[in-house]
């Protein structure tokens, strides 16, 4: 592969992990309408689409007091289990050449809140998040969105980094290489996405892996 232009990220279990904090903040607006509470996976597995596009499946008509519930508590609870990912902090070291951006289905405030708290807005020439832009992901608005603010067309020498099948969805609607990062079991695994039509171009184990790759590319890039 060639070197990349630049890089635009997804957020949760990608670069951060804040499952605990969602999975809890998710049961209080599920108890509230009477409905199970998830797991910790199965948070994981069902938190892939924005706010606005999962709550009416979920909730029904009156998603929008799910929503305002579930923003409530996680406002209140987000920044205290948030991590960074294994190997995070060195691939964007590694990045730091390159133009980044970040594009997530999670809201915009509490996204930029929680880049703060890592220390990591210095790398970011945009962050984006899933009321920033007209559509959320799938949807290629967001990843353009971003891209017109760090001054970068869309094509193959920009790699959009995501861990789930709607990331991959993006990164071809919008004409970037997809970079898969982890086994997305949730999704069938590469195999599962790919049979989708939505198949990455790269699919590597972890962020280390990618820093790998990245460093390896990187002479070529200067």
């Amino acid at each position: 592969m060639q070197a990349p232009a630049a890089l635009l990220w997804d957020w949760d279990n990608t670069l951060a992990d804040n499952w605990a904090s969602m999975t809890a903040a998710m049961n209080v607006a599920f108890h509230a309408f009477g409905l199970p509470e998830w797991t910790e996976a199965q948070m994981r597995g069902g938190a892939k689409l924005s706010i606005r596009d999962a709550f009416p499946t979920l909730f029904g008509p009156d998603w929008k007091r799910a929503r305002d519930i579930f923003l409530h508590r996680f406002d209140s609870i987000h920044l205290d289990g948030l991590r960074a990912m294994p190997g995070a902090a060195a691939v964007l070291q590694a990045a730091a050449h390159l133009p980044q951006a970040i594009v997530s289905n999670k809201s915009g405030a509490p996204l930029r809140k929680e880049v703060t708290r890592l220390g990591w807005d210095g790398y970011f020439g945009a962050i984006i998040g899933a009321d920033d832009a007209a559509h959320a992901k799938p949807h290629p608005a967001p990843l353009w969105h971003a891209l017109e603010l760090i001054g970068v067309k869309s094509g193959a020498c920009v790699w959009y980094i995501g861990d789930t099948g709607v990331d991959m969805q993006a990164a071809h609607a919008s004409c970037c290489t997809a970079i898969l990062i982890g086994d997305a079991t949730h999704d069938g695994g590469p195999a599962g996405i790919a049979a989708q039509g939505w198949g990455p171009h790269l699919h590597l184990t972890d962020l280390t892996e990618l820093e790998t790759v990245l460093r390896r590319l990187a002479p070529a890039e200067r």
